[in-house]
């Protein structure tokens, strides 16, 4: 794994939190900051041919749009976003600086709540 925005440690551990708790259902992890982006594991069957740049742009205005939009909402906290497709989902989660998207097959919201909480406090942690 070759990553230019965080440690080898933190990156291994961002992969290895997502893997233990998706399995083989995980397909792909990407860590992003405001500016850049690195994709820090890519199940083996898939292609490596989707447009990231794009993709993690709009994750981050999203996160920012979100965050500004429920900032008095009566639910609480805005903690984490997945989304569904056709193919798969996408999980983010994201702090003021920082976040990390992973995309799976079908998981439980319980699943989504625990992974989210994990990769949550990695990212504080390391922040």
């Amino acid at each position: 794994m070759d990553t230019q925005l965080l440690s080898e440690e933190l990156a291994e551990n961002i992969v290895t939190t997502a893997r233990t708790a998706t399995g083989d259902s995980l397909r792909s992890v990407t860590y992003f900051t405001r500016t850049d982006f690195d994709q820090l594991y890519l199940r083996d069957d898939l292609e490596q041919d989707a447009d990231l740049n794009t993709f993690v742009g709009h994750e981050w205005r999203a996160y920012r749009e979100t965050e500004n939009a429920y900032q008095q909402s009566e639910l609480g906290e805005h903690q984490f976003t997945v989304r569904a497709f056709d193919n798969g989902y996408l999980l983010r989660v994201a702090a003021d600086r920082n976040g990390v998207l992973i995309t799976t097959d079908g998981l439980s919201m319980q699943s989504y709540e625990e992974i989210a909480t994990a990769l949550s406090k990695l990212l504080e942690e390391n922040a």
